[in-house]
């Protein structure tokens, strides 16, 4: 169905993974038409965790494809910036959780789509990092948003005004991502970590997802009062009652979403 997607589900599970091996599963408006045509699917699938990786053991994503970038104009880069920047804002703001999966170069565009994703894990042969000013242009998939609220402005400003890449145990050590593993292991851990989300009360991890999201850039008073709705919310959900009333009897329950 998809000519650079390879989709597997697991359960509750789905995994995505991105393949164009003789550009490094470099991004191109062919791809990232697909990806944002497979999240349709994903969401009416109503799974309850997205697994985001690379084909092959040498990248994730090696960047947006220059070939298409190398003859545009201004306002056909804009055009192409904002495709790939809606995408990965979908990816943020899927309902359900998103683990990147990086599986070795996550350069330029691969970065910032592992960015979008809400946990990043990567393989010890992994590097990363924001190379464009090296080709004249600037992070044009949120790469500048991102990177600096997760790491700090001072490390992003460095990582992208010098272009440097850095390894996987730089990556761990500045916050970028959550955890290294061998890359025989990276996916076992990364559907260990979704197995983990999808046991749990799937209205309540949405719900979890939004409240952070959201409130990140809330001022304090704000984003406390929206927390405290969200929280009275679940207490309108089966799961809620089913769960507690399990927990209370020392029965077990299945979440339902419901």
């Amino acid at each position: 169905m998809y000519q650079h997607l390879k989709i597997q589900e697991h359960g509750n599970i789905a995994i995505m993974t991105i393949s164009a091996p003789k550009s490094l599963n470099a991004l191109n408006s062919t791809i990232l038409g697909e990806i944002d045509e497979y999240l349709d699917e994903f969401e009416a699938a109503n799974f309850r965790c997205l697994i985001i990786t690379g084909d092959g053991e040498k990248s994730f994503v090696a960047g947006a494809d220059i070939s298409e970038m190398a003859s545009l104009g201004a306002q056909q880069g804009e055009t192409f910036g904002k495709k790939g920047a809606t995408v990965f804002r979908r990816i943020e703001t899927l309902p359900c959780p998103v683990i990147a999966a990086v599986n070795g170069f996550a350069l330029g565009g691969g970065c910032e789509l592992a960015m979008a994703c809400d946990i990043r894990i990567c393989s010890d042969n992994a590097r990363f990092g924001q190379p464009e000013v090296g080709l004249g242009i600037i992070p044009g998939f949120s790469g500048t948003v991102r990177l600096a609220r997760l790491v700090g402005m001072g490390i992003a400003k460095q990582l992208i005004f010098s272009g440097k890449n850095i390894k996987a145990d730089e990556a761990l050590r500045i916050g970028l991502v959550n955890a290294v593993y061998p890359q025989a292991e990276l996916l076992d851990h990364a559907i260990d970590i979704a197995n983990q989300i999808a046991n749990n009360a799937p209205l309540a991890v949405r719900a979890a997802k939004l409240c952070i999201n959201t409130c990140y850039d809330m001022p304090a008073e704000e984003a406390i009062a929206f927390e405290n709705r969200a929280f009275g919310l679940c207490f309108n959900t089966s799961d809620q009652k089913e769960g507690m009333k399990a927990f209370l009897t020392k029965g077990k329950y299945e979440f339902k979403g419901e």
